[in-house]
């Protein structure tokens, strides 16, 4: 029997969650075991699962879980150094360059565990099953507008915090903004899901939009276009290859560029097109200056669809769920996949 183990996220402002009720329900009839951890922050109750079938077991209570069990959350882990024995599906950030992936992959290492890495489930065309990229691109806009709108009054970004939905982030949006004239915004990876749900809130918000994809970039740059505009948000892929879209240059360059909203957020990765910052932001401190005259903001929190985590939790569980329900053959399909990914990247430690 497949055990599917649903730890707590212990990240603070981390909501969200990969399963939801209905589709515990479904497993449980398709003959899998299911564990969900208690939790105080989840955005669905615990007892909703309980009502589902599923069984209880005590907030952060997964290094305890039983040797077969996949453990399923969205965040990364504490980072305590401990060997990981289990299976995880997670964001592990790990095989893209990051600096702290190689910590958590040596975890692994030691323990004999694997990790089926959320942003590495694909189908056979290479595509992914699941992704929260719509609204992290929905939020990551929504910020960078508070961001442009702190500027107008002299100011920079306050803390920031989760929304009970949509229409609430919308409403408080427009109040900030007021009457005054809306910023222009260049979204680059405008026809994938982050850069649709960032020109999304921005078109809502009466925000002007240049939407760029891969056939605008293709030259590699530079693309002095982007600092002719008020805000950029970033929604690509980072990967080897990937332009850099606003160097370090550009800080003291004459520009119109104020607000950069890098949604995709890799400071830490050698493929980062964005150079200019190298820390994710948060939610206490949504923006930081990167410089002074004239002002730029740069936005990168990491975990932006928390902000929304109603919407981006149901969303999320309905793409993913057809893959949990073929986890009782992981040596096959998508599930080989991560793995092999995984697999590859243990080898050159």
């Amino acid at each position: 029997m497949t055990h599917l183990w649903v730890r707590a996220e212990q990240r603070a402002n981390e909501d969200r969650v990969g399963l939801a009720p209905d589709g515990a329900r479904r497993l449980r009839a398709s003959g899998y075991r299911v564990t969900v951890e208690d939790s105080g922050s989840r955005v669905i109750p615990t007892d909703a699962y309980a009502d589902a079938g599923c069984e209880i077991a005590p907030e952060g209570s997964w290094p305890d879980a039983p040797g077969d069990a996949i453990v399923f959350g969205l965040k990364e882990l504490p980072e305590d150094g401990t060997p990981l024995r289990h299976r995880h599906i997670m964001f592990g950030h790990a095989f893209k360059g990051q600096h702290s992936g190689r910590a958590l992959l040596e975890r692994f290492k030691a323990g004999g565990g694997a990790l089926y890495d959320l942003e590495y489930l694909t189908d056979a065309e290479g595509r992914r099953v699941a992704a929260f990229g719509y609204w992290a691109g929905y939020a990551g806009a929504a910020v960078s507008l508070m961001a442009w709108a702190a500027q107008r009054r002299g100011d920079t970004c306050g803390p920031v915090g989760a929304y009970p939905d949509k229409g609430a982030m919308l409403a408080e949006l427009g109040t900030a903004l007021g009457h005054t004239q809306r910023p222009t915004a260049i979204v680059i990876g405008a026809l994938g899901r982050v850069g649709t749900g960032a020109a999304d809130l921005c078109r809502a918000l009466g925000v002007e939009v240049t939407a760029w994809d891969m056939a605008e970039t293709a030259s590699g740059g530079p693309f002095p276009e982007i600092l002719d505009h008020d805000m950029f948000l970033n929604c690509i892929f980072a990967r080897p290859g990937t332009p850099v879209f606003v160097p370090r240059a550009a800080l003291g360059a004459a520009r119109r560029l104020s607000v950069v909203g890098d949604v995709a957020c890799d400071p830490d990765s050698d493929y980062n097109p964005v150079p200019v910052y190298d820390q994710a932001t948060t939610w206490d401190r949504p923006v930081v200056r990167v410089a002074e005259n004239p002002v730029l903001d740069v936005m990168a929190i990491d975990n932006l669809p928390s902000m929304l985590p109603l919407e981006s939790s149901g969303d999320f569980a309905a793409q993913l769920l057809p893959s949990l329900l073929a986890l009782d053959d992981i040596d096959a399909g998508v599930w080989a996949r991560a793995r092999a990914v995984f697999d590859d990247h243990i080898a050159r430690i």
